[in-house]
């Protein structure tokens, strides 16, 4: 299925994230396969589109979408068809249907980590949430979170600030910046490299009480384990910690003092069997498990990139080969990504296939190593 297809998957009339995915797990044909499976009042909206999209008050939000997507760079449309579309969120129950995402889609290439906690932190766990942030971006992880007020704002800038990555999910359109007072953050996600702002929902969505505890399946989802730093005991940081559970992800709270009462709802988790994290070490350690899928090769962080990227001795002859790696990337991708058009780019792609940089595969085209 196309860009297209999926958005007006996701507009269909009383049809939700589970819904869809259920769907999505008996591989349907489109759209005889979609129409067969759907309610009768969304079912015929899909046909309406079909037969007469210019009839079907879905087209509008198409191609506003589509619009919003070409009308300046970094901005991308992510589903289950897209090559950057981040796999662990296919694990969940109900992953959204489409992602509005602006910034670097190279922060979901990373290992990933959540770390939530309260709006209002100590100084000492403000400390904590740059410190763990701080050294995991180091090692090569992404931290992802709300970009809400506190532990969230806290880590996703450290991680910034660190020259790695961090990946921010909006409970509103991804043209709304909430809080407010996040804006020169938001700028930072959106415009920096390793940032990466990502929305379930249209642009211009105003945010709600109800889309942040939706919110959060998709932090916790996208993210291999998730970090409670500071959190009250009725605190919507232990909902996330809850979902991570359910989702099979690991837990982790930072163990605090028992005076402390923006700590107590951590030193709940442990009490239920979250893992505690005294250092990054412990958490990288206890996800050793997704090693083979997920983690980076030991030394592999800012510093050996850098490091690698100041000993090459060979530039790269075209930024397409910058959009490329070894699983194949659709054509159609490759011009939405590089802003080229289609003839250019295949123009490209024959040249850097005659001098051995890139090679044609089923599903698209991937980049050589090079001897």
């Amino acid at each position: 299925m196309d860009t297209r297809e999926w958005l007006v998957v996701n507009a269909l009339p009383g049809v939700g994230a589970q819904r869809i995915a259920e769907l999505v797990a008996q591989q349907p044909q489109w759209p005889q396969g979609w129409l067969a499976g759907l309610p009768s009042k969304a079912a015929s909206a899909l046909r309406l589109w079909c037969e007469h999209p210019t009839k079907s008050p879905l087209q509008r939000e198409v191609e506003t979408s589509l619009t919003w997507q070409s009308s300046a760079p970094g901005r991308t449309l992510l589903h289950r068809d897209h090559p950057a579309w981040p796999r662990l969120l296919n694990q969940i129950p109900d992953p959204p249907a489409v992602l509005w995402a602006q910034g670097d889609l190279g922060a979901l290439e990373r290992p990933t980590l959540a770390m939530v906690g309260t709006r209002r932190p100590t100084s000492e766990g403000t400390y904590n949430a740059q410190t763990f942030a701080r050294k995991l971006a180091e090692r090569g992880w992404s931290i992802v979170s709300g970009m809400a007020l506190g532990i969230d704002g806290v880590a996703q800038q450290a991680a910034l600030d660190a020259g790695g990555s961090s990946v921010a999910v909006l409970g509103c359109g991804i043209d709304v910046i909430y809080p407010a007072r996040h804006r020169a953050l938001y700028q930072q996600l959106t415009d920096s490299p390793g940032g990466l702002v990502l929305a379930e929902h249209p642009p211009g969505t105003r945010a709600h009480p109800a889309f942040f505890p939706r919110r959060n399946r998709i932090v916790t989802g996208l993210s291999l384990g998730t970090l409670v730093v500071e959190a009250a005991e009725k605190s919507g940081s232990l909902v996330s910690a809850r979902l991570a559970m359910e989702q099979g992800r690991d837990v982790f709270a930072l163990p605090s003092s028992l005076h402390n009462q923006q700590a107590r709802g951590c030193l709940q988790l442990l009490r239920q069997g979250a893992a505690m994290a005294c250092d990054p070490e412990d958490i990288v350690s206890e996800l050793q498990h997704w090693a083979s899928e997920f983690l980076p090769a030991p030394g592999v962080g800012i510093a050996a990139h850098r490091s690698a990227t100041e000993s090459a001795v060979e530039p790269l002859p075209d930024a397409l080969l910058g959009l490329l790696s070894a699983s194949p990337t659709p054509i159609d991708a490759l011009v939405q990504q590089s802003g080229s058009s289609v003839s250019d780019c295949q123009q490209r792609l024959l040249m850097l296939e005659i001098e051995g940089w890139v090679a044609s595969r089923a599903g698209g085209w991937v980049r050589l190593p090079r001897p």
